[in-house]
């Protein structure tokens, strides 16, 4: 009897086992199909000879055969006879290597990852869908698919990946959807349009206007343009001051009367990080060895595994193109041809603006607008939450865009405005896809001028490089025509002056080709001088980063490749050249420890460069940033003031410490006493060289900076054990090697033009998605050491080169 209860019990066990592994108990996915030997993680394995060297694959959707080489970072060269194959076989492929990442980041950009990981994405979700990620996505879509070209690239691109998603089984699922006990869905159009949807918002989602808004109420006007200003004291434009215009500028609006916008604790904090950022330089033939130009461009994002770009080269009648694209966009984004190269960094001009809204009653029907009221537009939007029923959350629209919150909500609209619409370019549609298509297949600075007029959001500033000797650089996108400093704080809703009145033409967007100092440059400073006719906003990346790149780029002669990948990976700080003696001038020696003392006299014998294993930029670092605290945190922290603002910028700070010693703002008004500029400094350095004591003990090696920055390559979701942490490399925040502790160069390329290009780059991770692959991150050793591999150009399908490693065939299945 004891024997049958035992067996009895043994199987209640087993299938109590069968049923917790295989099933979803609320958040909590699965795991019985993660660990399942024939369908689980273990499939996911890969060794490095696991791509086989030749294969033939029959594909439904092809029109006729593609030829398909891989190198050995398993980048594909892909050969096709015309424009729907290319990009049939772009989709296919990227899909094989990322499939994960690029239906995930939709995901994101849709609100819909609740879907996936449950309740706790909701409220992350609801920000998506009210701040009209979909919404623009939707209204981008439209335009594109209504252009014949890219409807083309589009339909093939999304048949492409569905072809590869549409012969996998379970067992063959990306590691993550196992993880997550999820399948992947049918790809369309339209999530094309929202991944670019996304990298609009982490290029252009930022906005100070209600911070700056609550400072004007609380201290004034006059305040506001000392501190504030348009225009920074130390600036090195990306279009020289001088350039000469070729048109003649539009009228710019009135401004019209001043408007007090109320004062509001409610601001937009989950917003991209401001360190991304980017440069791009290209010098022209007058300062090379070869005579041709050189283009060179590292765009600073957010370093994470799987990689953010993706390698391949696209080979079709009219177009033999190599570069990096984002996994789920179809063309090359940054890249080359045998003729032209070109490359990106982000404007960040102001082009989100917050209306305060005056509402008829508390039902939120209609709202006062140009003397009458005005019906709200309503919008359902459904999200489904796994595990639970789906939520349905109303949006409601003014015809200046979503009014992110409607009323106090928590958590996320904790920190949203609060009865204010949001107007955006990102929302006004565009066709970016056809920018890139044109750029891909330019031979000359027309096709290059041309290529750009269709392209919305998010500004980029456009270099350029050809073999015909020319050299230019175009700050482009959609930028509305303001009053100067529309939009530098809160607008009125109800005033139709407030509204933007129209759009400045492309062709009069700042642009510069071939200056007299025979280079071209951006680091995300001010597009143009104060002599350019428009506003484009009072913001942008302090000056440090470009104009340590402009330095070096006019000390150039006889430049090679070489020349220009060793500028990418300099780690002056311009910013401690300039303040660290002011800083060391306002302590005295004699009032430090030994220790203290120490360390004070390492920041003296220091060149300024934030190279990995030196101790004093951890030092200075820590230093810097927090005189900067106590100077402003009285005035401007929130958690004091009880009002969200935002301190100075860098340069107006600056100013203060080298020549303000009397400012009112020194003194902290907290406390009795008044404090002084070298007092502030004391504690300042005090406090780092402390900080740093109790974080590593004595003045040694553990004080490196590479050991204080901390650089993590994280996984895309977050998943431990699949990122890379604490990567042992130098550089910083407005440094030319712009690597912090998240954010960084996510792709480096230089290309010299010439009768057949010559081109090197890298990114930090590899082609594959997979963690489980040899190509996940072969990339990253090569990155971290600031080398380059050389790109191999391919001009036939059949041409031989020892780094080409498999070949396989793409037919039409019948």
């Amino acid at each position: 009897m004891l024997r049958y209860l035992r067996a009895v019990l043994a199987l209640l066990i087993t299938s109590a086992l069968v049923w917790l592994l295989n099933t979803n108990h609320g958040e909590i996915p699965a795991f019985g199909k993660f660990l399942s030997p024939f369908e689980g993680f273990w499939r996911n394995g890969e060794a490095p000879d696991d791509l086989a060297s030749e294969q033939t694959l029959k594909l439904p959707g092809l029109q006729q055969a593609v030829t398909v080489r891989f190198d050995d970072h398993r980048v594909p060269h892909i050969f096709a006879q015309n424009d729907h194959d290319l990009y049939f076989a772009q989709g296919y492929f990227t899909a094989r290597d990322r499939l994960w990442q690029m239906e995930f980041q939709t995901h994101v950009a849709a609100g819909r990852i609740s879907e996936i990981v449950g309740a706790r994405a909701l409220e992350y979700d609801r920000f998506q869908r009210r701040m009209g990620l979909p919404h623009g996505a939707e209204k981008s879509l439209a335009v594109m698919m209504s252009e014949p070209t890219t409807r083309t690239v589009l339909e093939a691109y999304t048949a492409g990946v569905n072809a590869y998603i549409g012969a996998l089984s379970p067992r063959d699922y990306p590691l993550e959807y196992k993880l997550l006990n999820y399948a992947p869905e049918p790809w369309k159009p339209l999530k094309c349009a929202l991944l670019l949807q996304l990298m609009a918002w982490d290029l252009s989602g930022r906005s100070d206007d209600l911070r700056l808004s609550n400072a004007l109420g609380k201290y004034g006007p006059a305040v506001m343009r000392d501190l504030f200003p348009d225009y920074p004291t130390r600036e090195d434009p990306i279009v020289p001051v001088g350039t000469k215009l070729d048109y003649t500028p539009l009228a710019v609006p009135p401004v019209p009367a001043a408007f007090a916008a109320g004062a509001s604790d409610k601001v937009p904090q989950n917003e991209p990080d401001a360190d991304l950022g980017s440069n791009n330089f290209a010098l022209g033939g007058s300062r090379t060895a070869s005579g041709l130009p050189i283009l060179a461009n590292d765009p600073h994002l957010q370093l994470n595994l799987p990689s953010i770009w993706y390698q391949l080269q696209l080979v079709a009648p009219g177009v033999n193109v190599y570069g990096v694209t984002i996994p789920g966009a179809p063309t090359i984004i940054i890249g080359f041809n045998q003729s032209v190269a070109w490359g990106v960094t982000n404007v960040g001009g102001d082009v989100l603006d917050w209306y305060q809204l005056k509402f008829k009653d508390n039902t939120k029907r209609e709202y006062w607008h140009a003397g009458q009221w005005k019906p709200v537009r309503r919008v359902v939007e459904r999200i489904k939450v796994r595990g639970l029923p789906d939520r349905l959350d109303t949006v409601l629209y003014t015809h200046h865009g979503p009014i992110v919150y409607d009323h106090d909500e928590k958590p996320f609209n904790a920190q949203t405005p609060v009865r204010h619409a949001m107007r955006w370019t990102a929302h006004e549609g565009g066709n970016e896809v056809l920018t890139f298509y044109r750029l891909n297949r330019a031979q000359n600075y027309q096709d290059y001028a041309a290529a750009l007029s269709t392209y919305a959001a998010p500004a980029q500033n456009f270099i350029f490089a050809s073999n015909q000797n020319d050299v230019a650089i175009w700050p482009n996108g959609k930028f509305p025509l303001k009053w100067p400093d529309q939009g530098k704080f809160i607008l009125d809703g109800s005033n139709p002056a407030h509204d933007w009145q129209g759009w400045i033409p492309q062709t009069q967007n700042p642009h510069v080709k071939n200056p007299e100092r025979g280079f071209v440059s951006s680091a995300n400073q001010f597009p143009a001088g104060p002599d350019y006719p428009y506003y484009l906003g009072w913001n942008f990346a302090s000056y440090e980063r470009g104009h340590r790149i402009n330095t070096r780029l006019g000390q150039m002669q006889r430049a090679t490749p070489d020349s220009l990948r060793r500028l990418q990976t300099d780690n002056l700080n311009l910013n401690a050249q300039l303040m660290l003696p002011r800083l060391l001038a306002l302590v005295q020696p004699a009032q430090l420890t030994p220790a203290q003392r120490q360390a004070y006299d390492e920041l003296r014998r220091w060149n300024y460069f934030y190279d990995a294993h030196v101790a004093a930029p951890s030092i200075f670092d820590l230093w810097y940033n927090q005189l900067v605290e106590r100077l402003w945190e009285d005035d401007f922290n929130s958690k004091v003031t009880q009002l969200e603002m935002r301190y100075p910028p860098r340069d107006r700070t600056n100013n203060l410490i080298l020549k303000e010693d009397t400012s009112r703002w020194i003194d902290d008004r907290r406390t009795p006493q008044r404090e002084t500029l070298p007092q502030l400094a004391l504690q300042a350095f005090q406090f780092a060289t402390d900080s740093l004591t109790r974080k590593f003990g004595p003045l040694g090696s553990n004080w490196n900076w590479a050991n204080q920055k901390s650089t993590d390559i994280m996984h895309l979701a977050r998943l431990p054990g699949f990122g890379r942490m604490d990567v042992d490399c130098g550089g910083g925040a407005a440094i030319v090697n712009a690597t912090t502790e998240r954010n960084g160069p996510s792709w480096r390329m230089v290309v010299a033009l010439g009768p057949q290009p010559k081109a090197y780059g890298v990114f930090p991770g590899g082609q594959s998605g997979n963690p489980g692959s040899a190509y996940y991150d072969d990339l990253l050793e090569t990155w971290r050491v600031g080398q380059l591999n050389e790109l191999i150009y391919l001009t036939s399908a059949a041409q031989a080169h020892p780094r080409v490693q498999a070949t396989w065939q793409l037919h039409q299945a019948k």
